[in-house]
């Protein structure tokens, strides 16, 4: 059987694992493939990794299985050393134009699927970074990865250990309805919702229009029409500036 090297986590998909390839290639320790498979998605993608220099180890369904925990490979698994996220939140937010700034904070998200879905959000956007406690939160592992089609490897994730100090300290003019400025999101998790002392450090609570019988979305759905919008709002500020 398999065994990982010391450190190294798995991921899995043709997505995420060709996102990886892509963007962090040095992080990816061995490429293990399903024998199996050899139609012109698996050539493509063997092909490609030979190009890249990237040892690739046969296998099949089975220990495929067993390494990834999931079915839901596709033939293809990847062994990874941990993204080198080296920056604090301090010193992406130092990068990034202030006006510019958005940030996606869930609180209360333990579920890795609704994780990798508002990861692939927030990367769809073109959010900064994700932010979430460092309890009672998702982490990052194969699921998300899998979820998040590439995300994974393109928004940094960071969890805090105090999110509610974490809002505090952002500046005020970081919150505005109009969704022109600098602005963080904050939701919560399906059935409780936000925590109380995360609720007192927002400066505005906005709710969507529910129509029907039902009283609310999933997070990430809801995660996706609020920085949806947000990218509606900013890419129409300049063309009614100029009216």
């Amino acid at each position: 059987m398999d065994k990982l090297s010391p450190g190294c986590q798995v991921i899995f998909g043709f997505h995420a694992v060709s996102v990886r390839l892509k963007s962090a290639l040095a992080t990816v320790e061995q490429v293990y493939a399903d024998t199996g498979r050899r139609d012109q998605r698996m050539r493509d993608f063997l092909a490609r990794a030979a190009l890249l220099s990237v040892p690739v180890k046969e296998s099949n369904d089975e220990s495929l299985q067993r390494l990834c925990g999931s079915p839901r490979h596709q033939g293809v698994v990847a062994s990874v050393r941990p993204l080198p996220w080296g920056h604090s939140l301090d010193d992406l937010l130092d990068t990034v134009i202030p006006s510019e700034i958005l940030l996606l904070i869930l609180d209360g998200v333990t579920d890795p699927h609704n994780l990798g879905a508002c990861l692939r959000v927030a990367d769809g956007v073109g959010a900064h970074a994700v932010i979430a406690p460092k309890d009672h939160a998702a982490g990052l592992n194969a699921t998300v990865s899998k979820v998040a089609s590439g995300a994974a490897e393109s928004v940094p994730y960071f969890r805090v250990t105090n999110l509610a100090r974490t809002l505090r300290d952002a500046p005020k003019t970081l919150y505005d309805l109009k969704l022109s400025g600098p602005l963080a999101w904050v939701v919560g998790a399906e059935g409780a919702g936000m925590r109380q002392l995360t609720r007192k450090g927002c400066d505005q609570l906005v709710r969507l229009p529910m129509c029907g019988a039902v009283d609310s979305l999933n997070v990430s759905v809801a995660s996706a029409v609020c920085l949806y919008e947000t990218l509606r709002q900013r890419q129409a500020a300049p063309s009614l500036s100029q009216n």
